[in-house]
């Protein structure tokens, strides 16, 4: 289990969420689906960092935008570098937030639970 973090990384990482979706945004590769940055873990030294991501759309949707993502990380690592002033501009590495799977399979599983383990078309 990694340790908590101060408020100034949780600022540091907050800040490098917006700049990186932007960038995404202004992306115009077609391997880019339905895409959501969903948070970014800078590390201590601020010279690498995880972008978590969510795609809408089918497994191959997925790893398309996870290609693009990573084809596009020295451009969006350079907007960062321009946008924000730290010593070091974090590496990015782009992974895919498993929280939103994770969560999807709760609510199904609950609402198995709560039909009975009945499948029925009325939702």
């Amino acid at each position: 289990m990694s340790r908590p973090e101060s408020p100034r990384m949780r600022k540091v990482n907050e800040l490098l969420k917006e700049v990186v979706a932007e960038a995404v945004a202004d992306l115009k590769d077609p391997g880019i689906g339905f895409l959501t940055i969903t948070g970014v873990n800078a590390s201590p030294d601020l010279r690498n960092a995880f972008v978590y991501y969510s795609v809408l759309g089918s497994d191959e949707e997925i790893e398309a935008t996870g290609e693009a993502l990573t084809r596009a990380a020295p451009h969006i690592q350079s907007v960062v570098g321009r946008q924000v002033r730290m010593k070091y501009t974090p590496k990015l590495t782009f992974r895919v937030d498993p929280s939103i799977g994770e969560g999807i399979k709760i609510d199904r599983l609950l609402h198995e639970l709560e039909t009975g383990g009945e499948d029925s078309d009325a939702s």
